[in-house]
């Protein structure tokens, strides 16, 4: 094989794809291989380099997470001769691994520094393993203008889920910290939000008074993830649900472990344009949901998107990359990403949505 060649087919495999492979070769392995080879597949997602990359500069593979001497030579086997096709099952399809993400948000230099938010965390007030202090510090750290703190409702008690009393508690703590961070010169401003469990009917589980005090309000699905029958009836519902501004991680999808709901995706997405509510992307590197794939349905109806993190710790924040890197493959206009907004501009928005109802 000439230099040209190899080169050519090097490039051909990324990171995902390698790790699609990896899990394909887990399947029939057995012991300590097998759980070598799920390791590397899971890692190469996080990978901060293509793999491809490394072997072309002639560095070794094992600088990179979870591959050991017998995992870089299976890579490198893989890279010298790769498959034809690499077509991973629906179950881990459409999920962006690190280093992609970051090729897109190196061709748009100034995206990530433009985005103003991140719409989606977790505190010790539900299920996250970070203060509501120590996820705002970190959340400066990254520049934001303000972020959306939005902790479980009550419907979901697995989460910890916080009743209309501990959402008033929580309220309080925001606002003593906010005028903490005013007071001592700091530019981030804490939204008080929540992720409002919703029924497959639609219907919220929190009372419309307490929730009419919030900065935002998301609402998710977390029960009967897995049928298989079309669930267009629930998402028309829930963006029906006047309290309810933004649709949180709506397929309820997790990579290879559940496939998320189907429903008529066109009509849904027009329903939230229609609505003037917003779709979002959830960051996390195993929901990614929308993908880029929905997201060119949910661009094309007009619809807005928010991007969160849906971080449970100060660790999980730095996923926005891959959020903002899908809808920026989506080709999503700024204008219509919340995260671009002004807190001014997100309030005003928040409360044209209200108003429609």
């Amino acid at each position: 094989m000439d230099a040209i060649t190899a080169s050519a087919r090097v490039a051909a495999l990324s990171n995902a794809q390698i790790a699609e492979l990896l899990t394909g070769a887990a399947e029939s392995a057995d012991g300590h291989r097998k759980r070598a080879l799920q390791r590397a597949a899971r890692a190469a997602f996080q990978w901060p380099e293509e793999a491809a990359a490394v072997v072309a500069e002639g560095r070794s593979l094992t600088e990179l997470p979870q591959v050991g001497p017998w995992i870089a030579t299976a890579i490198e086997s893989l890279l010298a001769d790769p498959p034809e096709h690499v077509e991973p099952p629906e179950i881990r399809r459409g999920f962006l691994a690190l280093a992609e993400a970051r090729a897109t948000l190196a061709a748009n230099p100034d995206a990530l520094a433009s985005l103003r938010s991140d719409l989606q965390m977790h505190t010790t007030y539900s299920d996250g393993r970070a203060t509501l202090r120590e996820m705002v510090r970190a959340a400066a750290t990254r520049g934001y203008a303000h972020v959306a703190i939005t902790d479980h409702s009550k419907g979901l008690p697995i989460a910890n889920g916080m009743d209309e009393a501990r959402l008033a508690e929580q309220a309080r703590d925001i606002a003593a910290l906010n005028e903490e961070l005013a007071s001592s010169g700091q530019r981030i401003r804490v939204l008080h939000a929540i992720e409002m469990n919703l029924s497959p009917s639609g219907d919220g589980d929190m009372d419309p008074a307490a929730l009419a005090s919030l900065d935002l309000v998301l609402g998710a699905f977390h029960s009967k993830l897995r049928v298989t029958e079309d669930q267009t009836e629930r998402y028309l519902a829930a963006l029906r649900n006047p309290d309810v501004q933004v649709l949180a991680h709506p397929r309820g999808r997790r990579y290879n472990v559940r496939l998320g709901l189907r429903a008529d995706w066109p009509r849904v997405m027009r329903a939230a344009a229609e609505s003037g509510k917003a779709l979002e992307i959830d960051a996390h590197p195993d929901r990614q949901d929308l993908d880029v794939e929905l997201l060119r349905v949910a661009n094309e109806a007009g619809a807005f998107v928010s991007i969160g993190t849906d971080a449970h710790s100060v660790g999980e924040l730095g996923s926005i990359e891959l959020g903002l890197a899908a809808a920026l493959r989506a080709e999503v206009p700024r204008a219509r990403i919340l995260n671009f907004m002004a807190a001014e501009e997100l309030a005003a928005w928040v409360s044209d949505v209200r108003a429609n109802g």
